[in-house]
């Protein structure tokens, strides 16, 4: 029994709106932004997956659920943005669209105590452009559940790690 809360970004639609499986370690057109925008899309898929997996296997006694934080102030732009980045971000954390760090870690509480969220959901501040406000389900594209990108990277994912997860 139990909760698995997967903390993503809605960076995720703002990338490419796929895996890049002919270079998933970026090694040919590396881009922070693009790169970052694809590991939550990835983190995002493999949740949905696993979801999957769980049902088909009548494991309902395990819940998955997939949050983000919103615009939060915390040190992930200043410590690994561009020079671009971190003013962009510096400028609009003047403004009341950047919520506090304890505010952004809502979400994740919340997923992982509230037995009435669904679990085909996105789960974050549902204030301007999502970026701060109450939480509740937010704007989930279809693009994070496509089934036959979800198998083929759940699958790529076990070859790589030599890991199976035996459901």
């Amino acid at each position: 029994k139990g909760r698995i809360v997967v903390v993503s970004s809605l960076g995720y639609n703002m990338g490419i709106k796929t895996i890049q499986f002919d270079d998933m370690n970026w090694d040919r057109n590396y881009h922070q932004n693009r790169t970052y925008s694809q590991s939550k899309l990835a983190q995002m898929m493999f949740a949905y997956e696993l979801q999957d997996r769980l049902k088909a296997a009548r494991r309902t006694d395990v819940g998955v659920y997939v949050c983000h934080p919103g615009s939060s102030r915390t040190s992930l732009i200043t410590t690994s943005g561009n020079l671009a980045t971190r003013i962009m971000f510096g400028l609009m954390s003047l403004s009341p669209m950047v919520q506090s760090a304890v505010r952004g870690s809502w979400p994740e509480g919340i997923c992982a105590t509230d037995d009435r969220r669904e679990q085909r959901a996105l789960y974050g501040p549902t204030g301007r452009m999502e970026s701060g406000g109450p939480v509740g389900k937010g704007t989930l594209h279809p693009h994070a559940y496509d089934k036959a990108v979800m198998t083929r990277l759940w699958d790529v994912s076990e070859k790589a790690t030599g890991f199976t997860w035996a459901l």
